[in-house]
């Protein structure tokens, strides 16, 4: 194999990138900034975000024209990402680049790393679908498409090794992000000086606050009847999804609620307990260490679907990473004010429990704490074919 950094003095090499989420949009931002490292004059572009921007992508659409939440949203913009797709595919077969880094949005990269890697570029897809959850017909188009998948975590790792596709396990950036041990610098930071705090977080969308907030905030005040010194604090996303929830609490003003914009990392950290909406949220409190309950209730279709569907029995990502399921689910019609206030109970009645949790939560983090950034990095460099690259 001729010398990389020589061959990439003599002519830059073309790297395609394509995020669809802000998630997506900061691993693309990390990897090119590892690549630039390895592949100093390099050249990247594809569709990402202000960070992939920063980062030196050159954007060729901006990522929100594919990014979808919900059905509705797919139906608004569904002519538009066919068109973007079949663009970017026509583009890159007439002119290949060195590699293509689908990251996350798989209905969209899927496809067209399907179609680039029929033309003879190598394909690697940052982020695996959760085809080991549910629809898990899907791992038959991903063996078409992909040469490599970088996952996120080991579990994933075997899952890909069982059905014979290239894999490599390369950890979780929201690991290599936090610092542990910092929960008193956040208490001080947020202002909070309780004895007992409680994270609530209901969600980060308008339609996840409206379902949730009577049955949290039920089972806040029965903890607060239990323990008047207990204090809740709750980050919202958004002007309007705090104005989503102060019109559903109207009828819980007697409960001491601490409201803060944004900075839901830090209200994790300065948390004794969390009850929280499912989704990345429970992976980051169990990277920080903290306890927590999870609820959930989605709109009677939507749960339908994913009972079909579904292959496995948890929704929280820790519960996937644990030896045996410590994180208490509460799932649609079980995520009741009583259910939670039984939850949180069991813990704050059990320091021993919260210890052992705190414990196991540790491990994770060092298992997935691996410089995500840098291994993605080194896998994508070796997809490259140096001596075609530079003809």
């Amino acid at each position: 194999m001729p010398d990389r950094n020589s061959q990439t003095k003599l002519s830059p090499l073309e790297i395609a990138l394509v995020a669809g989420e802000p998630s997506g949009d900061r691993l693309g931002a990390g990897l090119i900034s590892q690549l630039k490292t390895q592949l100093p004059d390099a050249h990247f572009v594809g569709i990402g975000g202000p960070k992939m921007e920063q980062a030196g992508c050159e954007i060729l659409y901006q990522m929100d024209r594919i990014g979808v939440i919900g059905l509705d949203g797919l139906k608004d913009k569904l002519f538009d990402i066919l068109r973007i797709r079949k663009s970017l595919a026509s583009r890159w077969q007439s002119t290949p680049p060195a590699v293509f880094v689908g990251v996350d949005v798989p209905d969209f990269n899927i496809s067209l790393e399907a179609k680039l890697r029929s033309s003879g570029i190598p394909t690697v897809h940052y982020v695996s679908p959760t085809v080991w959850a549910w629809r898990g017909y899907r791992i038959h188009k991903i063996k078409r498409a992909v040469d490599h998948m970088l996952a996120l975590f080991p579990f994933e790792e075997k899952f890909y090794q069982h059905h014979q596709v290239a894999v490599t396990c390369v950890g979780h950036p929201l690991a290599d992000e936090i610092e542990r041990g910092q929960k008193q610098i956040a208490r001080d930071r947020l202002n909070v000086s309780a004895n007992t705090l409680i994270a609530l977080l209901p969600g980060s969308r308008r339609s996840e606050v409206k379902r949730l907030t009577q049955p949290l905030l039920d089972a806040a005040r029965r903890l607060f009847r239990d323990d008047d010194t207990i204090q809740f604090i709750l980050p919202f996303a958004s002007d309007r999804v705090k104005k989503t929830f102060e019109e559903a609490a109207r009828d819980y003003s007697d409960l001491p609620l601490t409201f803060v914009n944004g900075q839901s990392r830090r209200v994790l950290e300065a948390a004794d307990l969390a009850i929280l909406a499912s989704g990345t949220a429970s992976l980051e409190a169990a990277l920080l260490g903290t306890p927590h309950v999870v609820v959930y209730k989605l709109s009677a279709l939507s749960y339908w679907l994913m009972r079909r569907l579904r292959q496995v029995d948890h929704y929280a990502m820790p519960n996937h990473l644990l030896p045996s399921p410590m994180v208490p689910e509460l799932i649609q019609e079980d995520a009741t004010g009583d259910n939670i206030y039984q939850a949180a109970k069991g813990y704050l009645d059990s320091p021993e429990r919260m210890r052992k949790i705190r414990s196991e939560f540790e491990k994770i983090f060092w298992s997935l704490k691996l410089d995500a950034d840098r291994r993605a990095a080194e896998v994508v460099v070796s997809m490259i074919k140096f001596g075609d690259a530079v003809n």
